[in-house]
């Protein structure tokens, strides 16, 4: 409210709000913002969770009065519906609950519910398809296929984007007697049931809303099919009816028969299970052993969030995707909660004390890297602990409420958690709507289910009270043997295919064995349907079209072929790349709370064998584009040098504050506006000679995170850095020196969790070390002459199937590869991914209610809220956790 209202989101690194149009697009993930004021409806339910009644109250008038639902902006059904209507809906579920305890809301009349179904008629016009599935956009004022709407061209979605609508628009209907919302959800859902692979009953990533044909034909039960499956078994909680759990059985069985392989969870191809579609896994699917402890399938539960337990330990967070040697491949965390989702079920079936100790990890890493000052911002890179200017909604609307609830007793609750449900956003739905304005036939008669034999297949909920009978230790003897899984050094796993020929034929040909220049090799490639293409730069592309394969087998070799080459051609890239540094602000009044992401020099001293870093007060040099002798080398002496990029090599700029007495320097970007959070980092090149005589670290940062630092030194004219290859915590910065009173006090609400731990007779689990390895960033071999625009190599995958910066499409179909070596394709070393970058797109802007012209506030307006929200952050944690 200080600093972002009435903003969708917190930007908590420059204390403002972000307002859609008024920053730099991220593409997509700015669908689900639509200028009504996200994280305030998204966060209504949690306050009540946290027992603040009456900021929930203050908050709720705040939405009548303040929200405007009726803008001129393209937003994702998806998104809007789970956070925005469910936030509305569970808001009203608690308010009238409130209300009927008689003390609290006696004023409240439904106006959060007359608001969710006016924003439900607003999301009736993208389900204008024949099939039923809803377009994935819409624009709140117009519609879809409006002249104005700047929408409805779309023709595919996401399998989750339009099977996670059920609970909503159910609960809708059944809160406001009309039947037309939850309709539309069903036959969405129907439309994908009818459209599942019948033999594998897998459903694919992406599917054709006109059409219905599958347009990504991997499945996993990560990102764009996860919530599907969660709102089929959640439906038949809420509904009641059998219809959804037959379905979910069905689909859960070919999930337990193909993609889980314990502990991981891995896609494979819904024409061939058998086949793994990739070799990494991506964090959302850290919800399904929730999942599977709604469903009472406990073992394998247990299993995988070990598994991801090993992985944060390993890393702090979560990355956004690892591989399945728990390689990171995207490093980002944007503080996803469904790690502590599962952690929080996970501890309701077991009562296991080794969950708190998990909850405890999750909170203490919160606010030891991720806690900045005015909120909690999400990781830019889990391996340097660098910061993206970003909080997103669900992490008050998720995290608190999860985290809250695992260390809550009874006692602590002001109603029973137990009578509601919670959504895909946490979002409280009561249990009463079951039996509640009932205009639905229940029973699916069309529809012809898979007869199965699992005994495993129940059809009631369990009850956790008994799923342990006097087996105290169950949990920790299936956790036991995964208690290494993670530190094991680069296994190599047999890939999925090749371990169910078993003693049969084996493949062909490997990709790590392929030479382009053996005649034999080039035969076994055309019987494959795998032709071989000479490029003018004397690399070699490889494409693959099914239908020209002798057999049916063969082509599926040359899928699997293609497959290996892709995972080879992007190992032997990250080979030659350097990783992205950190520059972390530890003078007053920072304390190393601010990271920022910074791109690597090929030349200088190497900071991942340096492992302390550099450490100095910053200065301007002049020239400030460091291209010619300094003139203020006193000013320069034995501190970290700033200046602009531009007009001579970085190497030229290197020696010549080496020469000043320089101990570092940091060269910002000269394009006002650039951002790491929008643009891909890059390593700055050498000039083509000999680049020994520079010693010193030299860093990068684009223009948005460099006006951090010179707005530092504008209001505080001392500022101190640490140049490193990952940030430092703040016990480490301030080892023997004083530490400011506050950043001890931050972790003051650990005391109520140790006594809660202690009354379990728990023990503290050790955090392993954070290890640090490779991200690729393109490089830059010299400075580009003022007006010009350098040429940057962005070698950031959009998605496994992309390297170089090539488009790579897998399908039973056909297949492209970029070109290898023509020589042969090397054995892949042990390193590390990708981020993954986002494209850019603009948005106009339209009115409100309220004034959205919100301005970055100066360095001295924000350090003097700072104290205040401090303040406000240590009693919040003392109250709710």
């Amino acid at each position: 409210q200080e600093h972002a209202y009435p903003a969708d989101e917190l930007m908590p690194l420059t204390c403002r709000g972000r307002v859609r149009g008024q920053e730099p697009s991220r593409g997509d993930v700015d669908d689900a913002l639509g200028k009504f004021s996200l994280t305030l409806i998204d966060t209504l339910d949690t306050l009540v969770v946290l027992n603040k009644t009456k900021e929930f109250e203050e908050a709720v008038k705040k939405v009548i009065k303040d929200v405007n639902l009726d803008n001129d902006i393209v937003v994702s059904v998806f998104e809007t519906n789970i956070r925005v209507l469910g936030g509305l809906l569970g808001g009203h579920s608690v308010a009238i609950m409130l209300k009927d305890k008689g003390e609290h809301m006696q004023w409240y009349n439904g106006e959060l519910l007359h608001m969710a179904k006016d924003l439900g008629y607003k999301l009736l016009p993208a389900f204008n398809t024949t099939s039923g599935l809803p377009y994935p956009r819409v624009n709140l004022k117009f519609g879809v296929r409006h002249p104005e709407a700047r929408t409805g061209t779309e023709t595919d979605t996401c399998t989750a984007c339009a099977g996670t609508l059920i609970l909503e628009f159910a609960a809708l209907s059944r809160f406001t007697g009309t039947s037309i919302f939850e309709e539309y959800a069903r036959k969405a859902l129907d439309f994908i049931w009818e459209k599942r692979q019948r033999s594998s009953n897998l459903v694919g990533v992406t599917i054709n809303i006109h059409t219905g044909d599958w347009v990504r034909k991997d499945s996993g039960v990560g990102a764009g099919i996860d919530s599907y499956y969660e709102y089929l078994l959640k439906a038949y909680v809420l509904l009641g009816d059998d219809s959804f759990l037959e379905r979910f059985n069905t689909h859960y069985d070919a999930i337990m028969r193909y993609i889980s392989q314990p502990p991981l969870l891995l896609d494979v191809h819904i024409h061939k299970p058998m086949l793994n579609a990739r070799t990494w896994m991506d964090s959302l699917l850290a919800f399904f052993p929730g999942l599977q402890v709604l469903k009472g399938d406990i073992r394998p539960a247990i299993e995988t969030h070990e598994m991801l337990y090993q992985v944060i330990k390993k890393h702090n967070f979560l990355p956004e995707a690892f591989t399945t040697d728990f390689r990171v491949h995207w490093a980002q965390h944007p503080l996803r909660p469904e790690f502590a989702e599962s952690t929080y079920f996970l501890y309701k079936a077991t009562g296991d004390p080794y969950y708190l100790e998990v909850g405890k990890t999750l909170i203490e890493n919160l606010n030891k890297y991720a806690r900045v000052p005015c909120g909690f911002a999400a990781m830019k890179d889990v391996r340097t602990g660098s910061h993206e200017d970003r909080m997103d909604s669900f992490f008050l609307a998720e995290m608190f409420k999860y985290l809250y609830l695992l260390f809550a007793d009874k006692d602590d609750m002001i109603f029973d958690i137990e009578d509601y449900i919670f959504t895909t956003e946490a979002h409280l739905l009561p249990l009463w709507l079951s039996t509640t304005n009932q205009t639905i036939s229940k029973k699916n008669t069309t529809t012809e289910y898979t007869e199965l034999d699992d005994s495993n297949f129940d059809w009631t909920c369990p009850n956790t009270q008994i799923l342990f009978p006097n087996d105290p230790m169950f949990a920790q003897s299936i956790r036991e043997p995964l208690k290494n899984v993670v530190d094991k050094s680069c296994p190599r796993s047999i890939p999925r295919a090749e371990e169910s020929l078993g003693s049969g034929p084996k493949p062909p040909l490997r990709a790590r064995d392929f030479m382009a220049s053996n005649p034999e090799h080039l035969e076994i490639l055309k019987k494959m349907g795998v032709s071989l293409i000479h490029l003018k730069d004397g690399r070699v592309q490889l494409v693959q079209h099914a239908v020209q394969a002798a057999s049916s087998l063969d082509a599926e070799d040359g899928l699997r072929f293609m497959q290996e080459m892709i995972e080879l051609s992007s190992q032997q890239q990250k080979e030659q790349q350097l990783p992205p540094r950190a520059v972390q602000i530890v003078s007053h009044p920072f304390f190393g709370r601010v990271v920022l992401t910074a791109g690597p020099a090929q030349f200088g001293m190497d900071l991942s064998k340096h492992k302390a870093g550099t450490r100095g007060f910053v200065a301007t040099i002049k020239p400030y584009n460091g291209c010619s002798e300094i003139t203020n080398p006193e000013a320069v002496k034995e501190k970290i040098a700033l200046m602009q990029r531009g007009q001579c090599m970085f190497a030229e700029k290197a020696r010549n504050i080496q020469k000043a007495g320089a101990i570092g320097g940091i060269v910002i970007d000269d394009n006002e506006g650039s951002s790491s959070d929008t643009a891909p980092l890059f390593q700055m090149a050498g000039d083509g000679k000999n680049t020994d005589d520079i010693t010193i670290p030299m860093l990068f940062l684009f223009n948005k995170e460099g006006n951090i630092i010179l707005d530092a030194i504008r209001e505080y004219e001392a500022v101190e850095v640490l140049l490193s290859d990952k940030a430092k915590d703040r016990a480490t910065i301030f080892k023997g020196k004083t530490i400011p009173n506050y950043i001890i006090d931050s972790n003051l609400e650990m005391e109520n969790m140790d006594q809660k731990l202690s009354e379990n007779d728990s023990h503290k689990q050790n955090s392993e070390e954070s290890t640090s390895a490779s991200q690729d960033v393109g490089a830059v071999s010299e400075e580009p002459e003022e007006g010009e625009s350098s040429d940057v190599t962005d070698p950031d995958s959009l998605s496994p199937a992309h390297v170089d910066s090539d488009s790579v499409s897998i399908s039973d179909q056909d297949s492209l590869i970029p070109g290898t070596d023509e020589a042969s394709a090397p054995e892949p070393a042990c390193t590390q991914g990708d981020n993954q970058p986002q494209e850019q797109k603009t948005e106009t802007q339209s009115n409100s209610k309220v004034n959205w012209d919100n301005k970055v506030q100066p360095m001295e307006s924000i350090l003097a809220d700072w104290n205040e929200d401090i303040e406000a952050f240590e009693m919040m944690e003392k109250d709710e956790l």
